[in-house]
């Protein structure tokens, strides 16, 4: 539970009263009444109001409003407002603006825009937050910290070249050690002093002025990634350290951003004492797209509950088209994030900024000022609900036997790659293997490859290409043990620094596939082959059929795996291009080609069903059903992302509905972007 103050779903979001005059506040409590908001999240980007010179701090205007807050019943994540610097500081300290791409010294504005390797930076702001933490920490209100907010971005400037070189000596410990890592004698780009060594982007090593993965090399791009990753987390850790201070048993987080690529989350998230996200989707998004970045943030933590910390009432203001959410859209998205593991629901924001970038941007209390439109009262409904949902689901868990490693130093890695198609995304390939699953509602975690696996029957892993030290011997041991194991194209290619795993692709990982892969076509947008599964075992008949193949296929050679389809056409028709190697008492799968989602949403069908893993319900197509479980007790979510209703078997056992309260059986109605929350029998 993340306080017990709170025992239910939190319901609110972020609160912005510094940019209202103060009459304004009173009828703010009066709504956020209405539409039962419970926690606000401030002040989060007020650095400039509470220390508006060096030496100044002033926090009467926070106190004002905590007080009011707490008055009205209304709990408190507070922020520590460091996500953007005061203009005094830039002017005074001009170490704190970034450097950017192009190799640019910043001007101050925006946000993101602190050097994370800045002293004045790193100083100031564990300064302010320890000053909120001492001031704030008995004050009723309180029951979270939200450090800074959404950190991101890279920077190029001395200061980070300084710090990337002690961060290269700590991880390497000698110049010999880099140059070898980094194949420097490649183009001639041995070092033999520290001070050579420059940070990598438009000016140095990078090809592209707009397409930032274009490297001449990539063990230098790639270490720059984990260095900016670990020099923001120690922004963070500055500040999380002087709160913890004072605080010690306050919940604290910082909002992470789902598939966010310049930062590795899984390794934030044990710094972390909960995980919160934003969750901004487009209209168009497919729902298992935006369930499977759920799924990611719960598995940051290995399936602990997390935070959805923002998603908007209704349109958002950054994206090309920023469409309104329909009607019930809200509301089936908001359960949707709980039905993956979410103990909150939570906004960006609580009322509509009048002015700058985010003025449009949708909010509980819009620019009308009342309760009287459509949003409001969507909004005051859903709290409502979750008023009466109490603590049922609170630090509730999802239990899956089937798991999807996902790594942002393998993400980092693959698309760092000077071939073989500029078309291969990491995120792609990972969500067409989510997409099966979640299409048949089969409970997936995604985890890490240092994770533990040894409570999972089935382990994906799309494009692994990165072989980390250890997984190889992890994975076999795993499959030896009666797992079954699934790869791709591009996977076991290269080891942590890029360098390719001599001896034949896939690496380190070939033996156990049993499989030799010659040479790696690319294909072009417009062209396709074939995988034609003909001739199967009795236990896979359902596969057989002829999908097509895009992208790339692998020339590939048996080495003791069976091959189960063939590719189609071109010179390598006939060869493998699905094959499966038993190892001990388990099996190791080999995907040679992006197929048509068919393919893959059968072959997991197969599978799932031969280690017995049922989907959580049979549901008509469109529905997503989840289920979490409590106290040995579980509550399975239907959620309808059709716009039409559908009928829904629940079974002969009456079951109790806890949103509509009523006991239902059998076959039930569930209307057009509906949701069901159904407790077992």
């Amino acid at each position: 539970m993340l306080s017990s103050k709170l025992p239910k779903i939190w319901y609110g979001g972020d609160y912005n009263p510094d940019q209202w005059p103060k009459e304004i506040w009173h009828e703010d409590m009066r709504l956020f009444r209405l539409a039962h908001i419970d926690v606000a999240t401030l002040p989060v980007f007020s650095w400039s109001l509470l220390q508006p010179e060096e030496e100044r701090y002033e926090f009467g205007w926070l106190d004002e409003i905590l007080d009011l807050l707490a008055k009205n019943g209304i709990y408190v994540c507070l922020a520590t407002s460091t996500a953007a610097h005061p203009a005094w500081m830039a002017r005074r300290y001009p170490d704190v603006l970034r450097v950017d791409f192009h190799g640019r010294k910043r001007k101050y504005g925006v946000r993101h825009n602190s050097c994370p390797n800045s002293p004045t930076y790193r100083h100031y702001s564990a300064e302010l937050a320890g000053r909120l933490a001492e001031r704030y920490k008995d004050h009723p209100t309180l029951v979270a910290w939200h450090v800074s907010n959404e950190y991101g971005g890279y920077c190029y400037c001395d200061n980070c070249a300084r710090a990337f070189r002690r961060w290269l000596q700590r991880r390497y410990g000698s110049l010999d050690e880099v140059n070898e890592r980094w194949n420097t004698r490649f183009w001639g780009h041995t070092f033999y002093d520290w001070d050579e060594i420059v940070p990598p982007n438009i000016l140095s090593e990078h090809l592209s002025e707009w397409d930032h993965t274009r490297t001449a090399f990539q063990g230098i791009s790639l270490d720059y990634s984990r260095f900016q990753s670990d020099s923001l987390l120690e922004c963070y850790l500055g500040e999380y350290r002087r709160i913890k201070e004072h605080t010690p048993d306050v919940p604290v987080t910082t909002n992470f951003m789902g598939t966010y690529k310049p930062l590795d989350y899984f390794k934030w998230a044990p710094y972390l004492d909960v995980v919160s996200w934003d969750n901004y989707p487009s209209n168009r998004s497919e729902p298992w797209q935006v369930a499977f970045r759920h799924d990611l943030m719960r598995g940051l933590k290995e399936g602990m509950p997390f935070m959805l910390m923002e998603q908007t009432p209704s349109q958002q203001n950054w994206q090309p088209q920023n469409a309104l959410k329909r009607p019930g859209v809200l509301r089936l998205w908001s359960y949707q994030a709980v039905a993956h593991g979410a103990d909150t629901v939570m906004y960006f924001q609580l009322r509509q900024s009048r002015g700058a970038c985010e003025k449009f941007h949708a909010a509980v209390i819009s620019h009308a000022g009342h309760e009287n439109t459509r949003t409001f009262r969507e909004v005051a409904e859903l709290g409502r609900e979750l008023k009466e949902l109490g603590d049922t689901l609170i630090d509730s868990r999802i239990e899956a036997r089937i798991a999807i490693l996902f790594d942002w130093e393998n993400w980092w890695a693959l698309e760092y790659s000077s071939g073989p198609s500029i078309d291969l995304k990491y995120i792609p390939q990972v969500e067409a293997y989510y997409a099966a699953c979640w299409k048949q509602n089969l409970a997936v975690d995604i985890v890490h490859p240092d994770m533990d696996l040894s409570r999972y029957d089935v382990v994906l892993a799309p494009a692994l290409y990165m072989a980390r030290d250890g997984f190889p011997e992890k994975i076999q041991q795993f499959v030896e043990a009666g797992g079954t194991f699934v790869t791709t194209f591009m996977s076991g290619i290269v080891d942590e620094n890029d360098l390719v795993i001599l001896g034949g692709y896939p690496g380190a990982l070939r033996k156990l596939l049993g499989l030799w892969v010659e040479e790696i076509d690319a294909l072009f947008p417009d062209d396709e082959n074939q995988v034609i599964i003909d001739e199967v075992p009795e236990e896979l008949q359902g596969l057989k059929g002829t999908y097509s193949a895009r992208l790339i296929c692998d020339v590939v050679h048996s080495e003791g795996a069976e091959v189960l389809g063939v590719f189609g056409r071109d010179f390598y028709a006939g060869m493998p291009a699905l094959t499966r190697n038993r190892v001990g008492k388990g099996y190791a799968w080999y995907v040679a080609t992006s197929p048509e989602p068919a393919l893959i949403e059968r072959l997991i069908a197969q599978i799932a069903a031969q280690h017995g893993i049922a989907p959580v319900a049979e549901a008509p197509a469109g529905v997503e059903v989840t289920r979490r479980v409590k106290g040995g007790r579980g509550y399975t979510f239907y959620l309808n992302h059709n716009e039409t209703g559908v009928e829904i078997d629940l079974g002969e056992a009456p079951r109790r509905e806890l949103l509509s309260g009523r006991t239902l059986s059998g076959r039930v109605h569930l209307e057009g972007r509906g949701v069901m929350i159904v407790a077992d029998a």
